[in-house]
């Protein structure tokens, strides 16, 4: 009898401990962790119904922001920093570091130049749901802290000036966004190609800059689509990779039923913090001044220039050092996972090119050979 009871109290002693364990598994870690993938409508302006989980079969994970106290589990922050601040190591807080795309460096490379502006930070964004930047319209998602910019260039890509821009800001060993219109990127492919390889993030800013808010899009949405669509379709085939879910309306112009679309496409939008007014500005020395004034007014924020624009390219080796000299900090983006582009719009560029051949189906390299060098 004595040993039947001590098996019995060893059974129970097993099982107390067994269900110890599962409890821990199942704790707020884990449902915090969870919560990354399950977007409240009201959490992002005029999006799309909140998405399903993760595909069967996925590890939730959720990437700890240094905004957030790792120990106390809060709202999700939809940019995040790719390197995940120090967290406790207990049961109940510990999160797995979410490795991010493959296709985007999530990593901030090194530097030759110690005078160089440099990068501060890199963070990720997870564009599930259509979340919505820049405080001139959207007040959710402020994630810069006191000092720190984003550089944003529109309108390119552009012979010349875009060439001018990448080369500025590889001599000083940092990043920036480029939302480039569609039909531009046809036009020059290698541009796109060249600030993609460089790191930089490349998003779209429609097929050919057209304000969605006026007609004849305002009154058909499917032209609106097209236009949005080619956009995206166009600078992802001229950049010949994976290209980022972030987009920008021409002039900011923002109809909430294309909003509500791009958040069924999972498409980030873009406004700005600190508009320059480049486009305006003829000499690079007024640039300069208008991004330094503004500024200082504001303190941080997403700046919106144009690579497009002659005077920009030319003002930004000078604003570069300008911005070291004043202590500001660049914070890179990229997206959590690359844009999809949809067929139907992919064949509609492809028809844009008026001089392809349908003759010309066979690789270069069999259609011409060097036979004397």
């Amino acid at each position: 009898m004595r040993v039947v009871i001590g098996v019995i109290a060893a059974l129970l002693t097993l099982g107390v401990a067994a269900f110890g364990v599962v409890g821990a598994q199942k704790g707020p870690a884990s449902l915090f962790a969870y919560a990354e993938h399950v977007i409240s409508p009201s959490q992002i302006a005029d999006a799309a119904p909140a998405p399903a989980p993760p595909y069967p079969g996925a590890v939730p994970v959720i990437q700890v922001s240094d905004k957030i106290p790792a120990a106390a589990p809060a709202p999700l922050a939809v940019a995040q920093n790719t390197v995940p601040a120090p967290i406790p190591t207990s049961a109940s807080t510990q999160a797995a570091p979410s490795v991010g795309s493959p296709s985007f460096s999530t990593a901030i490379p090194p530097c030759s130049n110690p005078n160089a502006l440099g990068l501060s930070r890199i963070v990720q964004i997870d564009t599930t749901g259509g979340p919505a930047f820049g405080t001139e319209h959207f007040k959710q998602y402020d994630f810069l802290r006191d000092k720190e910019i984003v550089l944003t260039f529109d309108d390119g890509p552009w012979p010349g000036n875009t060439p001018a821009v990448l080369k500025a800001l590889q001599d000083n060993c940092t990043k920036a966004t480029f939302f480039e219109i569609g039909e531009h990127a046809t036009w020059a492919p290698e541009l796109s190609k060249a600030l993609a390889q460089a790191g930089m993030t490349v998003g779209s800013h429609t097929w050919s800059h057209k304000d969605l808010a006026k007609n004849p899009y305002a009154k058909d949405i499917e032209q609106a689509k097209q236009e949005i669509e080619m956009g995206v379709s166009a600078v992802h085939m001229s950049v010949d990779g994976p290209i980022a879910p972030f987009f920008r309306f021409p002039d900011l112009q923002m109809p909430p039923d294309l909003m509500t679309y791009l958040g069924t496409r999972n498409i980030a939008t873009f406004s700005t913090d600190i508009d320059t007014y480049d486009f305006k500005i003829r000499k690079p020395d007024e640039v300069i001044k208008s991004v330094m004034t503004k500024l200082a007014k504001n303190g941080k924020g997403i700046l919106l220039m144009h690579d497009f624009q002659k005077a920009t390219a030319e003002a930004m080796p000078e604003l570069l050092s300008q911005l070291k000299a004043a202590g500001y900090k660049v914070v890179h983006m990229v997206p959590k996972q690359p844009v999809t582009t949809l067929a139907k719009y992919d064949d509609m560029v492809r028809t844009q090119d008026k001089f392809s051949n349908a003759n010309n189906t066979r690789p270069e390299s069999s259609v011409v050979q060097t036979i004397s060098q």
